[in-house]
């Protein structure tokens, strides 16, 4: 009788802890934020919605619970006590299980640390990578302006080439990024986000090289309609 109790015990503890990794356990810290509400939103076809809040009352702390059908992009918006919406936000790639965001009033979208998430830190690390071509692209962006004062033809021509590789290189190197990545949901996210004009073939490459549950989730089912998409619009152009 003692042992056939001590399985049901360990198999309760098991459906509660197999419960728990079924749900996003968001929780986090704005600090300076003492009244307001803070807006889980995500999107819905092409809008914008809310799917949670909650009210800031004297504590900088909150907490949400979610459950994640799978793994995408949310993001964390503040309304101040007074009604107005910060124009900032956290964009954050969510999944079930623990996270934790910790960001402050004052630069609420640019402070922020999130933690508990494999496909954010992912992303995080992508976006390291593109900041290096946004720089490299704002230095050609910054010669043309000088060259309008110079007004030189083979300058132009030559920056024309520059950004032209520029975008080219990025597109390789997202693609190279998100098939080192590609046991993530990330993978074909960052293919619909940052190289949806790529040419066909390496899209097809890395929706190919996905595995199935990749495949499956949300961005992978979106990535497979949007390729079979852009070969019927090239076939009818």
């Amino acid at each position: 009788m003692k042992y056939f109790l001590t399985l049901i015990i360990a198999f309760i503890t098991l459906i509660g802890c197999s419960s728990d990794t079924e749900m996003m356990n968001l929780t986090g810290t704005v600090k300076g934020l003492k009244k307001g509400t803070l807006l889980l939103q995500k999107f819905e076809d092409t809008a914008l919605v809310t799917v949670d809040s909650v009210v800031v009352d004297g504590s900088s702390d909150f907490s949400f619970s979610k459950k994640i059908e799978s793994p995408e992009i949310y993001y964390l918006f503040v309304r101040l006590k007074d009604g107005t919406l910060r124009d900032d936000r956290i964009a954050f790639f969510a999944e079930n299980g623990e996270m934790n965001i910790k960001t402050n009033l004052n630069h609420f979208g640019s402070a922020a640390v999130v933690k508990g998430s494999i496909n954010d830190s992912i992303l995080r690390e992508y976006d390291k990578l593109k900041q290096r071509y946004i720089t490299k692209n704002l230095e050609y962006v910054e010669q043309r302006f000088q060259k309008d004062k110079r007004n030189s033809d083979s300058l132009e021509m030559e920056l024309n080439r520059k950004q032209k590789a520029l975008v080219s290189s990025k597109y390789l190197a997202t693609i190279n990024f998100a098939l080192n990545n590609k046991e993530h949901e990330v993978a074909p996210y960052l293919m619909l986000s940052e190289a949806y004009n790529a040419n066909k073939k390496y899209l097809d490459t890395v929706y190919n090289a996905l595995p199935q549950k990749i495949k499956d989730s949300k961005y992978g089912i979106e990535l497979e309609s949007f390729i079979v998409n852009r070969k019927k619009t090239d076939t009818v152009l």
